[in-house]
């Protein structure tokens, strides 16, 4: 194939997978190190545009004709791998990659088209299937991401190893034959790596403080902290800009977003600008060892999910005031602040404020409010694009609050 740009589409998934992609198109979901859009750059060595929902304008690059160039569309839920990354490089144009009902990629030529991906059937009309023979891996729920995480931190690793690394200091204790990674100017002092399981990375100016213990796979992302004495197991990635302590296992953060106390978190994902107050505890298994029933914005009710260990799923902004309990399962939605004592209900609609004793709407302009300050805290400006990107998804998700 010559010369190509990448456009990285949404599909009909992405309603089962809001809150996160009620902020960022599927793409954009950290799921490893990197975020899916990261990782087929690296893997076709190419820049990328969106094409997503119409209000989440900022993600959507016009498509600039450009002589040359060629267009290859990929499913945005879609997870790299070598094998892939080739099928993909091999189509021709006016081909398309399928794998059962899904999807999976096709290349356009110079078009500047958007095109129906929602019917396969009025799809394969307008272009050749081939069909998929490769193991491929795709997003299909919010749960995915963390069942997924521990191999795509190795597989991550692959791609963004540096040559140059920093020397993990003799104050530290490594224990199994996975390699400790440290990129540029991260540090690490009086803390325990266990890498029997899989390899530790540790990011650009991140720092591991004394006491901390960890167990690999694991992500520490650029400019990230985990507190003194924090214990984080296997499987999890601490997004850039987060600052975690207490107990973590099997979760992703995905950015800027802070568990600094003690209290136990699981098998949850945590999107990005949100905060944990101390002693917040997550359950991910019911008393009963029974399966975990979650919330889908989808079917606009809960699902069950087949799974056993299930615990918080929540949205950008949202805020949790010290000692909050979440029962298995919970969906907390974007700019939902919640406290008070008991726990709050399984389902947090975006935009709440309150807990078990009571729920009322979070006022849009008190959100806004609370917003700005906490980027002022980071020397980041709430912009007009994204208050525009708020106001939609306040509207949209009035039906919930009432």
């Amino acid at each position: 194939m010559s010369q190509f740009q990448l456009v990285l589409f949404d599909d009909s998934f992405r309603d089962s997978l809001k809150p996160l992609s009620f902020t960022r198109p599927v793409c954009d979901f950290r799921v490893g190190i990197l975020t899916i859009r990261e990782k087929w750059e690296k893997h076709l060595k190419s820049t990328s545009t969106t094409s997503t929902v119409d209000y989440l304008e900022q993600w959507n690059v016009p498509f600039a004709p450009t002589s040359g160039v060629s267009r290859v569309w990929i499913n945005g839920r879609l997870l790299p791998n070598p094998q892939l990354a080739f099928e993909i490089v091999s189509l021709e144009e006016g081909q398309a990659l399928i794998k059962g009902d899904t999807i999976l990629a096709f290349h356009c030529g110079q078009s500047t088209a958007r095109y129906n991906l929602e019917s396969k059937d009025h799809f394969n009309g307008d272009f050749a299937v081939k069909l998929s023979h490769v193991h491929s891996e795709l997003i299909s729920r919010i749960s995915d991401i963390f069942t997924l995480n521990g191999q795509q931190i190795l597989a991550d690793l692959e791609l963004i190893r540096a040559v140059t690394e920093e020397k993990l200091s003799p104050s530290n204790q490594v224990i199994g034959t996975f390699p400790v990674v440290l990129a540029r100017g991260a540090k690490a002092e009086a803390a325990i790596f266990n890498t029997t399981k899989g390899p530790i990375y540790v990011g650009e100016n991140a720092e591991v403080m004394e006491g901390a213990v960890l167990r690999g796979p694991l992500c520490i992302g650029a400019n990230a902290q985990v507190k003194m004495g924090a214990k984080i197991y296997g499987d999890t990635t601490i997004g850039p800009g987060c600052k975690v302590g207490g107990e973590v296992t099997n979760s992703v953060f995905f950015a800027n977003s802070n568990k600094a106390h003690d209290g136990y978190i699981g098998n949850s994902v945590v999107g990005e600008w949100c905060n944990l107050g101390a002693d917040t505890n997550t359950s991910n298994l019911k008393n009963n060892y029974g399966l975990i029933s979650v919330y889908n914005y989808a079917i606009d009710g809960s699902e069950n999910t087949g799974m056993q260990f299930h615990g918080l799923i929540m949205g950008d902004h949202a805020k949790c005031g010290i000692n909050t309990m979440f029962n298995t399962g919970t969906v907390a939605g974007v700019c939902a602040n919640i406290f008070g004592g008991g726990f709050p209900p399984k389902f947090i609609p975006d935009f709440t404020w309150g807990g078990a004793e009571g729920q009322s709407e979070f006022q849009f302009g008190k959100a806004l409010e609370m917003i700005s300050a906490v980027y002022a805290r980071r020397n980041k400006t709430l912009d007009a694009s994204e208050i525009e990107m708020l106001k939609h998804i306040f509207a949209e998700t009035h039906k919930f609050r009432n």
